[in-house]
């Protein structure tokens, strides 16, 4: 059992460093997100896609919205409504490294959007969530070229 986990968690190291980015927010060819509405999050407690006629540059990404509602309140307060750690998976920031992210597996702690790999990384990062948000804020800097 033991060395099926240590096989499973190099795998997933493995991918995860495949798809590291060197910009400050992740984004695949559907924008940031993936093309969800990261103010769906918030408003409807899910992901929604959003659509291309309420799109929107911000820190060089592309953003989308479900709606002109959400956009506008995108607009009126990023930072608010952005996932924490530029949309990267927030335990592979915890973990020291950028990883893309499935827009299904989130999650919203003190008004803040955190994104992670995968629902059983989700599981996993939700364990010591408090640790690992406080390791990865500490990683981020670096990360993101703040440090």
């Amino acid at each position: 059992m033991e060395n099926k986990l240590i096989l499973t968690t190099a795998l997933f190291l493995m991918v995860c460093f495949s798809y590291g980015q060197k910009s400050n927010f992740y984004q695949n060819k559907d924008g940031a997100i993936k093309g969800y509405d990261p103010v769906a999050y918030f408003k409807e407690n899910k992901p929604v896609k959003g659509l291309q006629e309420y799109a929107l540059e911000w820190e060089e990404v592309t953003w989308y919205f479900a709606n002109q509602d959400n956009l506008d309140l995108f607009k009126s307060d990023p930072e608010k409504y952005a996932p924490q750690y530029g949309g990267y998976c927030a335990y592979s920031v915890a973990k020291g490294y950028t990883a893309k992210i499935d827009p299904a597996a989130w999650k919203i702690v003190d008004g803040k959007l955190y994104l992670n790999y995968n629902e059983s990384v989700k599981k996993n990062w939700e364990v010591y969530q408090e640790k690992y948000i406080e390791k990865a804020e500490e990683n981020w800097r670096t990360l993101s070229g703040q440090d």
